[in-house]
């Protein structure tokens, strides 16, 4: 339920394939466009129409590799990151005014299985985060 609140709003300007390449691109930074199709799970041919729309709402643009002339990368506007970083935000507070109300003592429990989570779907820990200003 938390999850489907804090994307409802994203979700009335692009659908949610589209939010999901958003929401990459916020992670990787501005990526080489068949390394994007294959986090997607999609051919390349299919995602250059995914692409063609976003870049038209204006939520991302094409730039031209400058290591290689033949390969585009795609990038975030300042649109698409104000987008990604909304549905963040709510998610945020949802979660925040959620983990308020765990009782103080059961709080580390809850924090053990967050990093247990979090590492079984692969993603960096906190601490290596925190270096990066995150």
């Amino acid at each position: 339920a938390v999850v489907a609140r804090s994307v409802a709003p994203a979700l009335e300007k692009v659908s949610l394939p589209q939010l999901r390449v958003l929401v990459l691109l916020a992670a990787h930074g501005t990526t080489r466009s068949g390394t994007l199709a294959e986090l997607v799970g999609v051919h390349a041919s299919t995602f250059s129409r995914t692409t063609d729309r976003l870049a038209a709402g204006g939520w991302v643009r094409r730039v031209p590799n400058p290591q290689s002339r033949r390969e585009t990368l795609v990038e975030l506007t300042d649109t698409g990151r104000r987008l990604v970083a909304s549905v963040v935000q709510r998610r945020r507070t949802e979660m925040s005014a959620i983990l308020r109300r765990v009782p103080v003592e059961d709080r580390p429990a809850v924090h053990a299985a967050f990093e247990a989570f979090a590492a079984a779907a692969g993603e960096p820990p906190l601490a290596d985060l925190a270096v990066l200003g995150v």
